[in-house]
């Protein structure tokens, strides 16, 4: 008989991973930044630009949320047998950035946008305190389908249009592009504070929209502003009915080709992200 060496089955794209949270910082009246770290970090591989992953968050009255071990993959089907009112709130958040650390370790940033009427992730990050600990599905290999800002190599440049939800992927991708790319980037917050110093070696043209100024929305300013030339790529995202307007917009009355505008519904208003999901699910043509 030959003998035959046992292979290990391929690792999923995503896994649990137990954080820790570091510090958390007001980045304005809308927004909170936690720093998560601990030895889970050490096996997050993100990608980088809109790099998304799931937040697995405690219910009202628990004081940390109820998880299912990880069980080599099955770990949906485990927290979907748990009661519903007991099992974890998931929640997407994108990666506003990871870093190595100078003694190797990993740290992971989230921003929190904080509503009055705050939701799971709201009401957590309010709480949040050195020490805490967060469960997550994050990504295990860098390159992986949670990313999907992806220009093609043939693009001339960028179109930008975020809200506050979709802030921390839009900075993100911004610093991510390549230097002297043209951008056009469009940003809606809530308030004039919420406006973010942002990095990137593109050559962006920034427009911050401010709704306690009284600014346009990011659908009617994009709809009323002169475009470049050449091949464009178009990342929207932010509230569903906004994304939808937009991505019309721009394919249907700007002639973009649609494979090159990605667009993200982050929320939808009056719906919880289980049901924007699922709505989501069942809009898929068949």
């Amino acid at each position: 008989m030959t003998p035959t060496t046992a292979t290990a089955p391929p690792a999923p794209p995503h896994r649990q991973i137990a954080l820790n949270v570091r510090r958390t910082r007001r980045l304005g009246p809308s927004i909170l930044r936690i720093t998560l770290g601990g030895p889970g970090a050490d096996g997050f591989s993100g990608g980088g630009r809109d790099q998304s992953l799931s937040v697995l968050l405690p219910r009202p009255g628990q004081s940390e949320a109820v998880v299912p071990a990880d069980g080599n993959g099955a770990w949906h089907e485990k927290w979907r047998a748990l009661p519903e009112d007991e099992r974890a709130v998931p929640r997407s958040y994108a990666v506003r950035a990871q870093r190595l650390r100078a003694d190797g370790s990993t740290e992971v940033d989230l921003d929190f946008v904080l509503h009055d009427a705050g939701g799971p992730g709201c009401r957590w990050a309010l709480a949040a305190a050195p020490g805490d600990r967060l469960a997550v599905l994050g990504p295990a290999e860098a390159d992986n389908a949670a990313v999907r800002f992806r220009p093609p190599a043939d693009t001339d440049w960028v179109l930008i249009r975020a809200d506050e939800t979709a802030l921390p992927a839009a900075a993100a991708a911004l610093e991510w592009l390549p230097a002297g790319l043209p951008a056009r980037v469009w940003l809606e917050v809530p308030r004039t504070e919420d406006r973010q110093a942002l990095n990137t070696a593109a050559k962006a043209r920034i427009s911050w929209l401010v709704r306690n100024e009284g600014a346009a929305c990011g659908v009617e300013t994009v709809r009323a502003a002169e475009l470049p030339g050449g091949t464009p790529y178009a990342w929207i995202a932010g509230e569903a009915s906004g994304v939808r307007a937009l991505h019309h917009h721009l394919v249907h009355e700007r002639g973009f080709d649609r494979e090159r505008v990605m667009s993200a519904a982050y929320w939808r208003r009056g719906l919880p992200e289980e049901q924007l999901r699922r709505a989501e699910a069942e809009a898929e043509p068949r």
